[in-house]
């Protein structure tokens, strides 16, 4: 539900394929480090319907909690208007979105990696998340 205070919040959507590692481990992190200025979404072109278990076991070892994050189509948003929308780098696979800034993050598909490995990509999201500050008003 919209209020007057989440109405003007700058809204932030990071697009996958499945919706089920990467994009929900960037939709974690801006909901964890970029609450006071963003609403943050996921999504995917082709969502499988399930967090992938290494996703949630991952955020888990990093101190979130995905337990309750859901693969989603667009059609299940909230809203259709982003002012930031990341693909996380499945080239022409991920939707074509309208919004004020897009980026490609290009961050490789962790789902077959190991447990090293997958958190790597993790890390590397988050960093890229971090780095959302500077696009984001700085008194929303």
């Amino acid at each position: 539900m919209m209020t007057p205070e989440t109405a003007t919040r700058p809204k932030v959507l990071f697009l996958c394929v499945e919706n089920s590692c990467r994009s929900q481990i960037a939709e974690a992190y801006a909901k964890s480090l970029l609450s006071e200025l963003c609403d943050s979404y996921s999504s995917g072109s082709k969502p499988s319907g399930k967090v992938n278990p290494k996703a949630v076991a991952s955020m888990g070892r990093a101190g979130y909690d995905m337990n309750t994050h859901t693969s989603k189509p667009l059609e299940q948003l909230p809203t259709k208007n982003f002012d930031i929308a990341i693909t996380m780098g499945c080239g022409d696979f991920c939707p074509d979105i309208k919004a004020g800034h897009s980026e490609d993050w290009n961050i490789p598909d962790p789902k077959h990696m190991e447990t090293q490995d997958f958190d790597q990509v993790r890390d590397q999201i988050r960093s890229k998340v971090q780095t959302l500050k500077d696009l984001l008003p700085k008194s929303a």
